[in-house]
């Protein structure tokens, strides 16, 4: 008979303790990345098959794609997600949305429409910083682009096999829900990745521990012998060299380590895996036309006041800038509400997606403080009153699809690490204001709800919650007189409009690139990422986007080397 041994029992829970930390903190530890390094180890000059111009989240799933094969180089200008707390766990995800440092993960703007928003500057890009929230595409999206609906398919799992996650409604979100379906969203689709009119839940990249996961993640996927990514690398010029009399090509790029010391990366020349490599531009919605124009591709007008020798006379570029608006709604509740980010989507169709927070630290969020000696009493007590009604709370939204204005992006000066001017005039057009007063309708409606009674206050009317969002919004755009005073949704809309940080257009294909993705005008340069993009692919553009990566790597792995497998 064995005799019960207490130390045994000790042992086994220590081990049961260390073997949850790990999993808890999995997401928290870089992963074994040998080809990960800051730029000031790279050496002054190097040749690589493919180099990729941002490790966001399309620079990432195509350069783990085309290491298979080849020999990558990708640059981010930002840091390793991995280690950062701000980033990995739900609960802090707005510290690091108002971390202003100079090497903030987010990097923030503001619009000349006088929208305060954000860009990423870290390995994974947005997937960083985002609410986590995992759809496909709007079916009419992928047609519209021409892509081969089997190879989006199996790209769309190649990145769901690391790195989404169903994730569990509670309370709150539940009541969302219930909401939705009682105002008419219909009809209940249940959790599933497609894009359908009616109430959904989506995906998640945040994982049954709430913590983050990104698509520097997909980089696992990487052949650690033919992938080199260099961190803070800034690239400040794409470098060209002219092929007979008059054809132009890529073949390089200058960029900065952190330090300040120059390096040069160069394609290599045709090799036994058939012509020369490209480069390919994944900056972002303002970092990809920005690069453009300080390489000498863009309006010549505009070139030439900047002192930019110019390469191509490309008007396009940074035309066609567009900012889905997102208005919301905050509602104080006197239920306890769970910490949770956008989980679920009414799909409607009306030109609006209804979604919904709770929980998160809105205090920080709207960037309110507490009251200082100088204010009036009124003021203190009102701000007071504020700021405790946000501590249990949460908010919802809605998108407006399109949108159908847009806008245009200029560079103040040829800093590549200074954001350009870009203007996205909402609701410019008269369609996007009425789809957001659509939005809006529903919202009230759920608000009302029977299904979402508990969340709400008796006293607190939706008028009184509209007065109570608007004084919270604080953009940098004329305000009228009485912006603080609720006069018409249609006012409401325009006074209101913050981001959702799902911002694209400046490249835009038909008009900069090809159905490749391939510069018009140039050679061996393509730009695959949101930049090229007519309007936002459906609820959250993050899916798409790294699906694009894996996709456009396979084809232009297949194009390179003769093949035709879709794995």
């Amino acid at each position: 008979m064995e005799v019960f041994e207490p130390w045994r029992l000790i042992l086994a829970a220590v081990l049961a303790g260390f073997l949850h930390f790990q999993v808890l903190c999995t997401s928290d530890v870089a992963p074994n990345y040998t080809f990960m390094q800051e730029a000031t180890k790279a050496p002054a000059v190097a040749y690589y098959d493919y180099i990729i111009i941002g490790g966001g989240t399309a620079g990432c799933p195509l350069a783990a794609t085309l290491s298979q094969n080849f020999r990558v180089l990708l640059l981010e200008r930002g840091g390793s997600p991995y280690g950062n707390q701000n980033i990995t766990n739900l609960a802090t995800f707005t510290n690091t949305l108002t971390d202003k440092s100079p090497t903030s993960p987010a990097q923030s703007f503001v619009s000349e429409d006088g929208v305060v928003n954000t860009r990423a500057r870290v390995l994974g890009g947005g997937t960083c910083l985002n609410a986590g929230f995992y759809t496909h595409a709007d079916p009419e999206f992928v047609q519209k682009a021409g892509l081969d609906l089997d190879l989006v398919n199996r790209s769309y799992r190649w990145v769901e096999k690391v790195m989404v996650f169903e994730p569990q409604l509670r309370q709150w979100q539940s009541a969302v829900r219930d909401g939705l379906l009682e105002v008419g969203v219909l009809p209940y689709n249940g959790y599933t990745f497609e894009h359908i009119y009616g109430t959904k839940v989506g995906g998640t990249i945040f994982d049954k521990d709430n913590h983050r996961h990104t698509a520097a993640d997909l980089l696992q996927y990487a052949n650690p012998s033919g992938l080199t990514v260099l961190l803070y690398a800034t690239v400040h010029r794409i470098l060209f060299k002219t092929k007979g009399q008059s054809k132009t090509a890529a073949h390089g790029v200058i960029f900065k380590d952190g330090a300040g010391n120059e390096h040069r990366a160069y394609l290599s020349k045709e090799t036994d895996k058939g012509s020369m490599g490209e480069i390919i531009v994944s900056a972002g919605a303002l970092g990809s036309p920005q690069l453009l124009i300080l390489s000498g591709i863009g309006p010549a007008q505009h070139l030439k006041s900047l002192g930019i020798k110019v390469l191509l006379d490309q008007p396009w570029v940074g035309q066609g800038m567009a900012d889905n608006p997102l208005n919301v709604i905050v509602v104080p509740s006197p239920s306890p509400v769970e910490i949770s980010l956008a989980q679920q989507v009414g799909i409607t169709r009306l030109g609006t997606y209804i979604e919904a927070i709770s929980g998160i630290d809105f205090v920080r969020f709207f960037g309110l403080t507490t009251p200082t000696n100088e204010t009036t009493p009124e003021t203190t007590k009102s701000a007071l009153e504020t700021i405790e009604r946000l501590q249990n709370a949460g908010m919802i939204g809605e998108k407006t699809i399109g949108p159908v204005s847009t806008g245009y992006l200029k560079l103040r000066n040829r800093n590549p690490d200074d954001n350009p001017m870009v203007t996205f005039n909402y609701f410019k057009e008269p369609e996007d204001l009425q789809r957001c007063i659509n939005g809006m309708k529903i919202i009230e409606g759920v608000i009302k709800s029977k299904a979402f009674s508990n969340f709400r206050y008796p006293n607190d009317t939706v008028e009184t919650l509209l007065n109570m969002t608007q004084n919270l919004v604080k953009n940098i755009q004329p305000q009228r007189s009485n912006a603080s005073t609720f006069e018409s949704l249609e006012q409401y809309c325009k006074d209101t409009v913050v981001t959702i940080w799902h911002y694209h257009g400046g490249c835009q294909v038909g008009r900069v690139v090809d159905h490749q993705y391939r510069v018009l005008g140039v050679d061996s340069l393509r730009v695959i990422d949101g930049s090229t993009f007519i309007d936002s692919p459906g609820t959250n553009p993050q899916a798409t986007l790294m699906m694009l990566g894996r996709y456009m790597g396979i084809k232009m792995r297949n194009e390179r080397l003769g093949r035709y497998d879709l794995d």
